[in-house]
């Protein structure tokens, strides 16, 4: 067994492997300082304006799901067509989703206008803030449609092996964004300081010309056609599929997002819970920067497969498969056991109250102790949708929040201990089941079946199968 361990890391890819995963992990990087430093600046002009901004971020994460679907679909279609050396079905792939994103994205936008009243009226938001947060409101649906150009464009790219434009176009709007923030938000550098609104204004800059930059290489690389929507009969045999693979993704985040929002009201119902709450919080934002690396690792092993499957390569893409959840599994693993070490530090960075601090160790010392079955999870999922086999990522994960997390966060904060510990020991099972029922999934179900190779008759129309 030691021999047969030790032939297998040597025949790790791993120099393929890295070569995808640290620009993806540089990207996210990026992505995450442009949404710290908006809410650091506003903390600098007043609170009121660090809330409107927690409210319009909630809203933008709930818009873009249909987007992190679109995605999905988009993952399995184009990295199985570059597997499969179909570069005319790429193109006509490539357009296709992005007019989808485009449109989704201006529907989105007119639509949540519309209905703006509602939205902001659920939010529940407080007596005073109301003018400032139908602002920032305003302005994220005016972006909207070049948010879905850029968060699509960069799925497209990635599915193509070229995982350094989508690090381009992100780290120009992050230097558009900081500069403008800084600048036009608190008037650094002798700029005139027009506080919420140079915020507001320089997301909205700094998006939209990440946008058109994406627009402009895709076209340049030629990954997308001057076209752009390929002919109609084409699309009526293509659609299907990327309906097959998204539709899937749609549901798992709606309830993923769904379980997520539980699990705070079971988390608010318990007594004294403001520092449960705070300490959760806190929490989860340290743990998304622990594993900004395992979702470089999870979008890896969506392109390598789905190029392996597309290539008609199924033995290959089982074992390169296995070998990235290897592989992420052991680097996560260690970088979790680096920053138990550094719990109580990051508890004090993030809060100055003794008894927040003692709750974000809690929710720390649970989910590192985790991070060997989330990252595997996390992974393994990623494999599911390089094949398009997103429906058992849908059944595994929604049943293991809704059937495991859930039921036995109550049981065990409300009734056994009464307290957080028991939403935190909940999700630290719920996650040793969803891996071990994605590890059986992995190495029983036939998950290759569900990649497009196996049906490229189906795919384009009668008579051009062979040619795109």
């Amino acid at each position: 067994m030691r021999f047969e361990l030790r032939a297998f890391l040597r025949t790790l890819p791993i120099v393929s492997i890295w070569s995808l995963v640290w620009p993806q992990t540089a990207t996210m990087l990026c992505a995450m300082i442009i949404g710290l430093t908006d809410i650091w600046v506003a903390g600098r002009i007043d609170s009121g304006t660090q809330a409107a901004i927690g409210f319009s971020t909630q809203i933008q994460a709930f818009l873009m799901v249909l987007g992190m679907s679109l995605g999905a679909g988009a993952m399995a279609a184009v990295s199985q067509s570059m597997g499969a050396g179909r570069r005319g079905r790429v193109q006509r792939y490539v357009g296709l989703v992005m007019v989808l994103g485009i449109v989704f994205g201006l529907l989105l936008s007119v639509s949540m206008y519309l209905g703006g009243r509602m939205v902001l009226g659920l939010l529940y938001v407080p007596a005073g803030l109301e003018d400032i947060t139908r602002f920032f409101y305003h302005m994220l649906l005016l972006g909207l449609p070049a948010q879905y150009v850029m968060n699509v464009g960069s799925v497209l790219f990635r599915a193509s092996r070229n995982v350094l434009m989508p690090l381009f176009v992100v780290i120009a709007a992050c230097l558009i964004n900081v500069f403008g923030d800084l600048g036009f938000g608190l008037g650094l550098g002798g700029l005139p300081a027009y506080g919420a609104s140079g915020i507001a204004w320089s997301t909205f800059v700094a998006v939209c010309t990440g946008a058109v930059l994406m627009l402009l290489l895709l076209l340049r690389t030629r990954l997308m056609s001057p076209r752009v929507l390929p002919p109609l009969a084409w699309v009526r045999h293509a659609a299907p599929y990327l309906l097959k693979v998204s539709l899937p993704a749609l549901l798992t985040q709606f309830l993923w997002q769904g379980g997520y929002l539980s699990l705070f009201v079971i988390m608010a119902a318990l007594p004294d819970s403001v520092d449960e709450l705070a300490g959760m919080t806190a929490g989860i934002r340290v743990e998304s920067m622990l594993f900004m690396p395992a979702v470089a690792f999870n979008m890896t092993a969506a392109i390598m497969v789905g190029n392996l499957l597309g290539a008609g390569k199924v033995t290959e893409a089982r074992r390169t498969g296995l070998a990235i959840t290897v592989l992420g599994v052991l680097c996560m693993s260690m970088a979790g056991a680096c920053m138990w070490c550094f719990m109580d530090a990051l508890a004090r960075f993030f809060s100055p109250n003794q008894a927040v601090q003692e709750q974000i160790m809690s929710y720390l010392f649970y989910n590192i102790l985790s991070t060997p079955f989330t990252v595997g999870s996390m992974i393994l999922n990623g494999v599911m949708t390089g094949a398009g086999a997103t429906l058992y990522t849908l059944v595994v994960n929604t049943s293991c929040i809704w059937l495991v997390r859930l039921p036995l966060a109550w049981v065990l904060a409300h009734v056994v201990w009464g307290g957080s510990r028991g939403v935190y020991t909940a999700m630290l099972a719920s996650m040793m089941v969803q891996a071990s029922a994605m590890l059986w999934v992995f190495f029983r179900k036939n998950w290759p079946g569900h990649a497009m190779r196996r049906s490229c008759s189906a795919v384009s129309p009668a008579g051009t199968a062979n040619r795109s």
